[in-house]
C-alpha cells in the first residue's frame, strides 16, 4: 500500500480501565466521491456505564484535514456537528439547538481525522517532526513525539497530545495500525488496544440495558 493513499479498511480496538474490560471501538474507513469517510463506534461497557458513541469524519483526500465531523449516540440527529465549508470560507457549528459560523482561515482536524493524520505522518519516512501542532475547533493541539516502543511484537511510534494528555501509538510499518490509545476520563485513563496486540482483559458481567 502506498503510504500516501487512504485505503478502505475496518478494524477494532478493545477498551480497558485499570486492566479490566471497558468496551470496544470499531472503525470503518471508506472512500467517497470527493472525500474519505471514517466512522468510529465506541460501545462502552464492563466496568463503565453502557453508552454508545458514534463519531463520523469526512477527510480531504490530499490534505488529510477535516471536511466535517459529527458526534452522537447513533440514534437520530447527532448532538454535535461541524462543517468546514472551503468554498464559502466558513466553519458551521451546531451543538444541540445552538448554531454558529466563523471564518475558515486554516486547515482543521477533528478527533478522528487527527488520529488518521498521525497514521499518515508515521507512514512517512522519519515518522514526522519531533514537535508539531494541529488545529481543532476547540483550540490548537501540541503533538510531541515519544521514544519508539514495542507493542504486541511490533515497533510503534508514540505521540503525546496536549491539552488532553492523550497518548497515541502507531505501528511503524505497513499497515500502520493504531495499536494503542490512552485517553484520560473522569473514571481514569481508558486504554484502547488493537485486538490481537494485547491480551484482552476478562470481561465483566454486563448489566442488562434498560
Amino acid at each position: 500500500m502506498d503510504a500516501a493513499e487512504l485505503t478502505p479498511e475496518a478494524f477494532s480496538l478493545t477498551l480497558s480501565l485499570g486492566g479490566r474490560y471497558a468496551g470496544e471501538q470499531h472503525w470503518t474507513l471508506q472512500g467517497e466521491r470527493s472525500a474519505f469517510a471514517a466512522r468510529v463506534q465506541t460501545d462502552f461497557g464492563g466496568v463503565l456505564p453502557e453508552i454508545r458513541r458514534v463519531q463520523t469524519s469526512r477527510l480531504h483526500p490530499r490534505h488529510r484535514s477535516s471536511l466535517g465531523y459529527a458526534e452522537g449516540d447513533g440514534r437520530g440527529r447527532p448532538s454535535f456537528e461541524v462543517n468546514f465549508d472551503r468554498k464559502a470560507g466558513l466553519i458551521h457549528l451546531r451543538q444541540g439547538r445552538d448554531e454558529a459560523s466563523s471564518p475558515l482561515t486554516t486547515e482543521y482536524h477533528d478527533p478522528v481525522s487527527l488520529l488518521l493524520w498521525l497514521r499518515w505522518l508515521t507512514a512517512q519516512e522519519g515518522g514526522g517532526p519531533e514537535r508539531t501542532y494541529a488545529q481543532l475547533t476547540g483550540g490548537r493541539v501540541l503533538i510531541q513525539r515519544l521514544p519508539d516502543t514495542e507493542l504486541g511484537g511490533v515497533t510503534c511510534s508514540g505521540y503525546f497530545l496536549r491539552p488532553g494528555n492523550a497518548y497515541v501509538y502507531i505501528e511503524q510499518d505497513e499497515p500502520w495500525r493504531l495499536m494503542r490509545l490512552i485517553q484520560p476520563t473522569d473514571f481514569g485513563p481508558v486504554e484502547a488496544n488493537a485486538q490481537g496486540a494485547a491480551r484482552r482483559p476478562t470481561p465483566e458481567r454486563r448489566r442488562r440495558r434498560v
